[in-house]
């Protein structure tokens, strides 16, 4: 028996400074975890991944992960994803400052 597919979102870091995106339904690249595409179909998935895996110019390291809905949009399910919406932890300072 097949597992049941759980949503995903696609996510990645941006070539050239590093930041956390995820790609969102209109093919942007956001720094916001709500504004990422959910998706909710394992096929739909794996096609929006080789799209992210193509656009070697602006981001590495693509993959999904595991999400799901919330009031404001997609949510983190794993620690390790909410903790990446947060920004380095080093400290809060320039741009993951002015997301908080």
């Amino acid at each position: 028996m097949s597992r049941r597919f759980i949503p995903k979102v696609v996510t990645a870091n941006r070539l050239r400074e590093g930041d956390v995106v995820y790609l969102t339904a209109d093919d942007r690249w956001s720094l916001l975890h709500h504004e990422a595409e959910l998706i909710e179909d394992e096929a739909q998935a794996n096609l929006r991944l080789l799209f992210a895996a193509a656009q070697k110019l602006y981001v590495v390291g693509a993959y999904l992960a595991d999400a799901k809905a919330g009031p404001n949009g997609p949510e983190p399910v794993h620690f390790r994803e909410a903790f990446r919406t947060r920004g380095p932890s080093n400290y809060a300072h320039g741009k993951q400052a002015d997301l908080v």
